[in-house]
């Protein structure tokens, strides 16, 4: 049964928007929040492998000196993680969230997450992780492979959390915008927000038709909905349109066709996620 909010807390600045981007989806969905943290010995290691250019006569010794300070370095890793999970899970029940879990689990991110997708409703994470923080302008180091293989919605925060007042789905009329449409009007998170319809294409008769046809599908389920049509390269366009009204969350299916094609393979749509300037929900 999947019932849970999931949400992946590191040490990075977006820790607090992860958890405050979760407390706000599991108050909307009534929903619990499981926040987990992933032990990476490949991320929290800084240590060389000098095995294999340690000197005869001294092999044994610096072998033994470097797994003491492997050692060392998981111990700190695990006190961060404690530490890291304690202070989220006070800041969640401090913003309302009275059902909170922690989860520590060692290995890669993606990895662990296949085990738990079956169980969440929807993952929360930063756009970058501990150790691509500052890499502005790109994804976090395992972002896209999170986005290809789990099959549940992601919300993509940024580092600053900011309470949705007004959403945009990104929608280009293929089966998968269709469905993202069906899965939006239908669940809680974004119920009573405002939404704007926005399709990135040359205005034209179908486009309209289209574009009123899913319209009429939100207004149906009571969101108070707009649409728009805006020419040019996706990308720029609906970013454009994003910042001018000031939209909160941007809401795009996982996969689709024409100009936005093969979410994440495309070129496309992987600029989309690192030029957002508000947080993602992507939709499977």
């Amino acid at each position: 049964m999947t019932t849970q909010v999931l949400a992946c807390i590191d040490a990075s600045p977006y820790a607090e928007a992860i958890c405050d981007y979760a407390a706000w989806a599991a108050r909307q969905l009534s929903a619990p929040i499981t926040l987990l943290h992933a032990l990476d010995k490949a991320q929290h290691t800084q240590t060389p492998d000098l095995s294999g250019s340690i000197g005869l006569g001294s092999q044994e010794l610096l072998l033994q000196q470097l797994a003491e300070l492997d050692e060392k370095h998981s111990k700190l890793a695990l006190q961060r993680g404690r530490s890291i999970l304690t202070a989220a899970k006070e800041r969640a029940e401090q913003a309302g969230v009275t059902a909170v879990d922690t989860c520590m689990q060692h290995g890669p991110l993606p990895q662990i997450l296949a085990g738990l997708a079956e169980t969440s409703r929807l993952l929360v994470l930063g756009k970058r992780g501990f150790s691509s923080a500052d890499a502005h302008g790109h994804m976090g180091v395992h972002v896209e492979r999170v986005i290809r293989t789990v099959q549940r919605p992601v919300l993509l925060t940024q580092q600053h959390y900011k309470t949705p007042q007004r959403i945009m789905l990104a929608y280009d009329g293929s089966a998968t915008a269709q469905k993202s449409l069906q899965m939006l009007a239908a669940s809680p998170l974004c119920s009573g927000l405002p939404v704007h319809l926005v399709m990135a294409a040359a205005d034209s008769e179908s486009s309209r038709g289209e574009l009123n046809n899913a319209a009429e599908i939100m207004r149906s389920a009571g969101f108070d909905t707009k649409t728009a049509i805006v020419d040019g390269e996706p990308e720029v366009v609906l970013h454009q349109y994003q910042q001018e009204h000031v939209i909160d969350l941007l809401v795009m299916g996982a996969y689709g066709h024409s100009r936005i094609r093969q979410f994440i393979v495309g070129s496309t749509t992987t600029a989309m996620i690192c030029k957002a300037k508000c947080s993602l929900l992507i939709l499977r």
